[in-house]
């Protein structure tokens, strides 16, 4: 684990926005030369996949469990800028249960956004998790933290867009999923943002009239008695990878318990944040998902 991570631990403010608006961005999570050196495997990914299930390519697409497909994507899962955002939020129980990268290609030649619209698809993350759980609110379980490499500072960039507090919404709150709605609002991001988001945030993302692709790598992080929603291909790291990554990818070395009732040599995150303070402030570093009072 890079020390720098205990310079970008969660702050009261942060905490604060996340609970109360459901997402948090912050700029500049990753350096402009990691987005150039990601962009070209990403878009050699797309075009593999685009081919291999017979997608046109022009059309909006999700490539799951991209975690396995190239180091770089390893180095994002453990980053000394988002992590802690992570931990601080869910605590020290946690694993990478899910990625997808999304591809949205350019509208093309005579589409706009004042004529055609936004291609809104309002949505929760978590599937049938969501009818299965029945309490109001429903518990957030898992977030997503999306890194954004292409510049959606614009409008009509295939823009992410979110709905501030509908976390706590079970219920769709709008009319119609596919049309925008009152309290919807488009997050401007810039190259090497990270949005990090509760997964029962009401949100969408939207068509692009850029000229580029709009490029987003999503890692999604939650407890890890959670079964992964997609296949993980992982096996391929885990001799190289420290004993947080290992805990991270899902590993487990007290069997099937070891995800209820964790040993020590499950969970070393716990014992890796119990024994460091924050190299910043001072402050006791978060290791239960709350923020110290000062």
């Amino acid at each position: 684990m890079d020390p720098k991570c205990f310079e970008h631990v969660l702050t009261e403010n942060e905490r604060e926005k996340f609970q109360r608006d459901g997402f948090l961005m912050v700029e500049n999570a990753i350096p402009q030369e990691f987005v150039d050196n990601l962009i070209p495997i990403v878009d050699r990914i797309d075009r593999a996949e685009r081919l291999r299930l017979g997608h046109a390519p022009g059309a909006r697409v999700n490539h799951y469990d991209f975690i396995g497909k190239d180091d770089l994507f390893l180095e994002l899962m453990d980053w000394h800028t988002t992590l802690p955002k992570v931990w601080g939020i869910m605590g020290w129980h946690i694993q990478l249960y899910h990625t997808h990268m999304t591809h949205t290609p350019p509208e093309g030649s005579g589409k706009s956004l004042e004529k055609d619209g936004l291609d809104l698809g309002w949505h929760q993350d978590s599937g049938q998790l969501n009818p299965d759980l029945e309490t109001t609110p429903r518990p957030m379980v898992s977030l997503k933290v999306a890194y954004f490499l292409t510049d959606t500072t614009v409008l009509g960039r295939g823009n992410f867009y979110v709905v501030p507090g509908s976390q706590l919404r079970n219920d769709f709150p709008g009319e119609d999923r596919k049309e925008e709605m009152a309290g919807g609002v488009p997050i401007l991001a810039p190259p090497g943002a990270a949005v990090f988001f509760d997964r029962r945030l009401w949100h969408s993302g939207s068509a692009n009239y850029w000229d580029t692709p709009r490029r987003v790598l999503f890692y999604g992080y939650s407890y890890r008695w959670l079964r992964p929603r997609d296949d993980m291909t992982v096996a391929h790291y885990l001799e190289r990878c420290d004993p947080i990554r290992q805990q991270l990818l899902g590993v487990t070395h007290s069997g099937g318990r070891g995800y209820t009732s964790p040993t020590p040599e499950d969970v070393p995150l716990r014992d890796f944040l119990s024994q460091r303070t924050s190299a910043s402030s001072g402050e006791q570093v978060v290791t239960d998902g709350t923020v110290p009072s000062r």
